[in-house]
């Protein structure tokens, strides 16, 4: 593959065809914040929070730096005025559905983001969509689905298939961000099992 050099907060970065801004940034130990992103999976692009300031030609814009390739002399700026903004109003909104994620509440402290500013629907689920691909792309399972779409999308377990593949793996709590996943899975456990949470007779 043909090494491309592009530039990243005033750094020569060396990156090669294929990388998206956040690989190169990476390679190059510069941090740019995510929450929908992992390393084994497909980019998703669904939260946004990577989103940087490219300019090219002289003409600037704001694109999410998970999905946008990497370009010869492209000029990346990860924290500028309008970058910070912009992720700052997206970290009050998740906020909105899970005020105590600790990955949250750390990067509302980074970009001094108002945890209070929009009216609480506590979900605990971000749409982060973690778990629906990690189920679907690695583990070829589909156990887990995006439902409804809109203001009304959530996660759900399909219980015919949790039921014979959730018990053993549980392998994508860990990347949930706001322990969400843990209590629609033990719902989804007491909805699939409900014998296994009968309390024993004394």
């Amino acid at each position: 593959m043909s090494e491309i050099l592009l530039q990243i907060d005033g750094k020569e970065v060396k990156a090669t065809e294929g990388m998206t801004i956040l690989d190169a940034a990476k390679s190059a130990g510069i941090h740019i914040p995510t929450l929908c992103h992992h390393e084994k999976l497909e980019p998703y692009g669904g939260c946004r929070l990577c989103t940087v300031e490219i300019e090219t030609r002289g003409r600037s814009r704001l694109v999410a730096g998970c999905l946008f390739p990497v370009q010869a002399d492209l000029i990346v700026r990860t924290r500028t005025e309008e970058v910070d903004k912009l992720r700052k109003t997206i970290i009050e909104l998740l906020m909105a559905h899970a005020p105590d994620s600790f990955e949250l509440l750390a990067l509302a402290e980074e970009y001094g983001a108002d945890r209070n500013r929009f009216e609480k629907e506590s979900s605990f689920c971000l749409l982060c969509g973690l778990c629906v691909r990690y189920c679907n792309e690695v583990k070829k399972k589909s156990a887990i689905t995006f439902v409804d779409c809109g203001a009304e999308r959530q996660i759900n377990f399909i219980p015919e298939i949790a039921a014979q593949e959730c018990w053993n793996c549980k392998e994508c709590f860990p990347l949930c961000p706001t322990s969400y996943l843990q209590a629609a899975y033990f719902l989804t456990e007491a909805l699939a099992f409900p014998r296994a949470k009968e309390v024993p007779a004394k």
